[in-house]
């Protein structure tokens, strides 16, 4: 998670050098960034099959293998198409890590325990984001863009020293069959759909390989809903769609990634592109939002059970899309610190959203569909952010056509207030999360987080 985290807002710092490296406008940059968000989504429904058949240790070990290959290939790539495809292997790393990992701990702890666990994971969570756009502008303009990936290979091999030595094996009795149909519909259908949306502007939207890409995508997303909900043992469980508090708060997550991540793609390119920041400067700018989640998760920690999650999602929604739409209307000329409290209060209100929808979205989930429901909150959390980079970098490329391109502020005031109408439908569906059926995540608990490690060793 840590990684995942780390390398994401690392990345976002590099996107501005890595156009100028290979020679390509800021817009189309996007695709390192959408590749790897894509292989995520792809990869992540095969991550809770192969953990109940293989072993969650197994796999988390055999995925955070994959992910520091990947990442050193990255940083040997010589060309944007190499990166891409390297990214594509990083995100099927990627994408087994974050879903065994938080099924290993959900197991683990029963629901009344689940916020504070959510504690220990956001601050896991918050150290990447909080040390990748100092640590990634800092190696950038110190030695190259190339560490931003070599980073996760020492990080990668201290966690897989600490995941060999602490985690136990966990199987279940009866996984079922690899769903091969639902793997390659899905991939496919994704794969080819986020290709359209990403590729639209720059190729034309009535161009023969985007019509084409869009259809076959679309029909292959159709026909992978239909197989997935006629196979016994399928890839994705869309039958969970079916509880409510479930499919509540996987529709808020949707929207507040895509705007949420959106808007951390947005503000470090903003930032070089137009105000003429340094990768460095870039990073500090973006920093203060790591620091706006630390003090608001100690906040809704306290407020959750009392509160419950439906008022606080929608609060930091709104919190977070006003924060978004200042952000689209501050000047150019104006005090990098306003931008930083700006930053502060994007950071502030995502706590408020994910930290309850983390803990709510489980609540009424059986043990046995635990590891296969975290895959699919995954899923959509990636699909959705996703979505969030390649339509605000469409909003980019269509509204700055005719302008400055990348370097166009007012492009990018358009984008912001995408992002920020993102964060708003986000608001608008948390007000249809029920409490009551969250009411097992709400019971009062320790002021002091309990120590998971130890647990693990017993159950994970």
């Amino acid at each position: 998670m840590l990684m995942n985290t780390l390398d994401a807002t690392i990345v976002n710092v590099a996107l501005a050098t890595l156009g100028r490296e290979f020679n390509v406008p800021a817009v189309m940059i996007e695709a390192v960034v959408v590749a790897y968000l894509v292989s995520l989504a792809v990869f992540m429904p095969a991550s809770g099959w192969l953990g109940d058949r293989f072993g969650t240790k197994r796999v988390f070990l055999t995925a955070l293998t994959l992910f520091v290959g990947a990442s050193a290939l990255c940083g040997l790539a010589q060309s944007l198409e190499q990166l891409v495809a390297f990214r594509v292997l990083q995100g099927a790393g990627g994408g087994m890590l974050t879903p065994v990992g938080m099924a290993m701990l959900y197991r683990t702890f029963p629901p009344q325990e689940r916020v504070a666990v959510g504690r220990i994971l956001m601050f896991a969570t918050i150290l990447g984001p909080a040390s990748g756009p100092v640590l990634g502008g800092f190696l950038i303009e110190r030695l190259s863009w190339r560490w931003a990936f070599y980073v996760n290979i020492p990080v990668g091999i201290i966690a897989f020293a600490i995941g060999l030595l602490f985690l136990r094996e966990h199987r279940e009795p009866a996984p079922g069959r690899f769903d091969l149909p639902g793997f390659v519909l899905g991939g496919a259908g994704l794969g080819l759909v986020m290709f359209a949306l990403s590729e639209g502007p720059q190729r034309g939207w009535a161009s023969p390989q985007i019509v084409v890409s869009a259809v076959v995508g679309a029909i292959a997303l159709v026909t992978f809903v239909v197989v997935e909900l006629r196979t016994p043992a399928p890839m994705v469980q869309l039958r969970l769609l079916t509880n409510r508090l479930f499919g509540a708060t996987l529709s808020v997550s949707f929207f507040a990634s895509a705007g949420f991540i959106g808007t951390l793609f947005l503000v470090p390119l903003f930032l070089q592109e137009v105000r003429g920041a340094s990768p460095l400067e870039a990073g500090l700018t973006t920093f203060p939002e790591a620091i706006g989640v630390i003090v608001s998760t100690q906040i809704v920690a306290r407020l959750y059970p009392r509160v419950g999650p439906r008022r606080l999602m929608a609060g930091g929604l709104v919190w977070m899309a006003t924060a978004i739409t200042l952000l689209a209307l501050v000047g150019l000329g104006s005090d990098p610190w306003i931008f930083r409290g700006l930053m502060f209060m994007v950071g502030f209100g995502m706590a408020y959203v994910f930290l309850p929808n983390q803990a709510a979205s489980l609540a009424t989930i059986s043990r046995a569909d635990t590891g296969r429901a975290t895959t699919f909150t995954n899923i959509q959390r990636q699909v959705g952010a996703a979505i969030g980079v390649a339509a605000l970098s469409s909003v980019l490329a269509v509204a700055g056509s005719s302008g400055g391109g990348a370097s166009d502020p007012t492009a990018y005031r358009a984008a912001f207030l995408v992002a920020a109408l993102f964060a708003l439908t986000g608001a608008l569906l948390a007000l249809r999360v029920p409490d009551a059926e969250a009411a097992e995540t709400m019971r009062p608990f320790p002021s002091v987080p309990p120590r998971p490690a130890r647990r693990l060793t017993r159950e994970a």
